[in-house]
């Protein structure tokens, strides 16, 4: 019996987290423009969560301030990979440096940016954490992945900021709420 009970309370706290979310004024225009930060293989299954919620997404690892331009919405895929930068071929300094550049580019034309966090503990750290502060202080929502937010870093940064978050169980519970977030063409 307390099983059920628990459940019942796991199921509604997961949706009416999405609910507030959805709630949420901040609307995010399409196209949208994924990037990573810190080149973790996430960027790729964000592409894919975005396929499947039927959103006008494009991914660029590697994206510069350049290619911002073509977009309405940044939506930025935080968390280190010494893998992805040594295939990159960069350093973790000009990793930061770009990401940097991309969200000043996204800021200079007023683009909304949406951090979208669903690597979980291994995205987290000493590595990834100023990828991780970079990107969720300069968005206007974020969505993660709560195995990522266990020690309330990601909520903190929000509440501190005034920025709307949505925490999920797992990386397939952010569909619905990036199809709430983001408006239908």
């Amino acid at each position: 019996m307390k099983f059920f009970r628990y459940l019942t309370l796991v199921i509604a706290l997961g949706t009416s987290v999405t609910m507030l979310f959805s709630q949420s004024k901040e609307k995010f225009e399409q196209p949208i423009l994924i990037t990573s930060a810190g080149q973790s293989a996430d960027v790729t299954l964000a592409a894919s969560l975005c396929k499947k919620a039927g959103l006008n997404a494009r991914a660029i690892n590697r994206a510069t301030a350049a290619d911002v331009k073509d977009a309405k919405t940044l939506m930025i895929v935080p968390g280190f990979s010494s893998k992805g930068l040594g295939a990159a071929g960069i350093s973790r300094e000009q990793e930061m440096d770009r990401v940097k550049e991309v969200i000043a580019a996204a800021v200079k034309q007023k683009m909304k940016i949406f951090v979208l966090h669903i690597g979980g503990k291994p995205r987290r750290g000493v590595q990834s954490d100023d990828f991780n502060k970079v990107c969720a202080e300069a968005s206007q929502a974020m969505i993660v992945v709560k195995a990522g937010n266990e020690d309330n870093f990601f909520s903190a940064i929000a509440a501190s900021k005034k920025i709307g978050i949505t925490v999920v169980e797992k990386i397939a519970e952010a569909i619905k709420p990036l199809e709430a977030a983001c408006t239908k063409n």
